[in-house]
């Protein structure tokens, strides 16, 4: 059964979103709660400092992933073999605890007469990475948006990433890598497909 995939998109009414000074507010609660003194000098502009990273770590939800994908080329002289841009890094955050996902997305598709540019695919990587995330789900977007947007002939996923909610807290096991997939057309139905995504992945 194909899961259900769901890309969050942003929030066109801004008005929902906290402000600058809610945010820091949180900040130092945060800091509180921790059991050190947001007013001590060292932390005097950390809830400044932590509200403008989180602009950044979670910018991909001002982004949406199909309106980097517009732009395709017809113009590839016949060209209808894989397409694979490999050991694209990435660094997301984790839902559930919100410590970072540090990893690496490997993403395929078989062209059908349009081929993408290839930074196109490392920004759809960046757009699901930075947001907070599951790696299942991640992997299903970046296959998913890429499937709607392109219409190829197939296209396959795999993220590779250590999670530092395993690594940092509870079990603590550091090191230890999460491999998952996605397959869509061609790679799902045809094993010998899958299997060159494989060993061109892994060459």
């Amino acid at each position: 059964m194909d899961a259900i995939v769901t890309n969050f998109p942003r929030v066109d009414d801004q008005s929902d979103r906290p402000s600058q000074k809610e945010a820091e507010d949180a900040v130092r609660v945060l800091l509180r709660w921790a059991g050190d003194d947001p007013q001590r000098e060292g932390l005097l502009d950390t809830p400044k400092r932590v509200a403008k990273a989180y602009r950044e770590l979670f910018s991909g939800y001002d982004l949406v992933a199909e309106d980097v994908l517009g732009r395709t080329f017809e113009e590839v002289a016949g060209y209808d073999d894989m397409v694979l841009v490999k050991d694209i890094p990435f660094f997301s955050h984790c839902e559930h605890h919100m410590v970072p996902i540090i990893g690496k997305a490997h993403v395929a598709y078989l062209p059908n007469g349009r081929v993408l540019g290839l930074s196109k695919i490392a920004r759809v990587v960046e757009i699901f990475g930075r947001r907070l995330q599951t790696q299942e789900t991640m992997t299903a977007q970046i296959a998913k948006s890429i499937d709607e947007t392109l219409n190829p002939r197939g296209v396959a996923v795999m993220i590779e990433a250590e999670h530092m909610c395993m690594a940092m807290r509870g079990i603590q096991k550091q090191g230890s890598t999460t491999l998952t997939t996605t397959f869509t057309g061609a790679f799902k139905t045809e094993p010998t497909e899958q299997v060159r995504f494989m060993t061109m992945i892994r060459s």
